[in-house]
């Protein structure tokens, strides 16, 4: 993965020899000043919903903090690639670490997923390779009603956490264990749990942004077909039934979670598929080529710090 770059120029000179100036040594790749790689818990909902347990992604001008992110969230994070294109043992999507790591002077936060790959190849000696498979998904498209997603207002600024990680953040200030919000480069949410599931508010968002966010609840890829370009505002409900099946696909424990007698749910009542078709767009079963990136390499313990 990292590009050995020969740079020669061919100088005429008074005899008319031509010669092939000397190559210089490959660009060093970008990387952490330092870094800590540490095992962690695996997530457990009773914990989260006390507040013991929050999965954060924290980037700032002199460190960057990833909490409890599995091996599959850092790679998508390192190679900016969607978490459904990762092809690799299952153990990726289990196991978790907290990485706590310096940024060299003068380092920009937009440069992280490059020092997250180096990090990942020399620590994990990671290895991929490219290909491509023609896979079922859901293309979002626009309803035949019109679109009725609201376009983002232009002073909806975001700050820098969650560069790294797509659209992860800090757990909001003062908030509940119920409730957590985060802010970064490619958007704003909120979130906040309850007894029939999740309600997210997503603000400032790309399509390609909301993508990762309506695919970890369903159960195919999403990707857009839409054609639109700008920054948007959507309501996302989340049922009870796709928060626990994406729970169980990242490898929480929820069998201790029990369905309270007022909990059940509703026929009819919201969800992904209804939140979008509010907004205007339809998730339409298809089969897509899509680019994968295949695991060929890939240790289950760093090496030390």
């Amino acid at each position: 993965m990292r590009n050995r770059i020969l740079t020669g120029v061919w100088a005429a000179v008074a005899l008319a020899e031509a010669q092939t100036a000397p190559p210089q040594k490959a660009a060093a790749p970008l990387a952490f000043e330092v870094a800590s790689i540490k095992p962690a818990e695996p997530l457990s909902a009773e914990r989260m919903m006390a507040g013991q347990q929050h999965i954060n992604v924290n980037v700032d001008a002199a460190r960057v903090d990833f909490s409890d992110l599995s091996m599959a969230e850092l790679i998508r994070a390192a190679y900016r690639v969607k978490l459904y294109q990762i092809s690799g043992p299952d153990w990726i999507t289990t196991a978790r670490f907290d990485v706590v790591a310096k940024l060299p002077e003068g380092a920009k936060t937009d440069q992280v997923p490059e020092m997250l790959r180096t990090l990942l190849e020399e620590r994990f000696h990671l290895a991929l390779h490219n290909s491509s498979k023609e896979m079922p998904v859901y293309a979002l498209v626009v309803g035949k009603d019109g679109l009725k997603l609201k376009e983002s207002t232009p002073d909806e600024a975001t700050d820098g956490a969650g560069a790294a990680a797509g659209g992860g953040g800090r757990r909001g200030e003062g908030a509940s264990p119920m409730t957590s919000s985060g802010s970064g480069p490619n958007g704003s949410y909120t979130m906040s749990a309850g007894p029939n599931g999740l309600h997210l508010d997503l603000k400032n968002m790309t399509i390609g942004s909301m993508l990762d966010w309506l695919s970890r609840f369903t159960d195919r890829p999403v990707v857009d077909q839409t054609g639109l370009t700008g920054r948007y505002d959507l309501a996302l409900d989340v049922s009870r039934d796709e928060m626990l099946n994406a729970a169980r696909a990242a490898g929480l424990v929820v069998d201790a979670v029990r369905r309270a007698p007022e909990a059940a749910t509703e026929p009819g009542g919201d969800s992904v598929f209804a939140s979008v078709q509010k907004a205007g767009l339809k998730l339409e079963p298809r089969r897509l080529p899509l680019t994968l990136l295949v695991v060929d390499r890939l240790d289950k313990t760093p090496t030390e710090n």
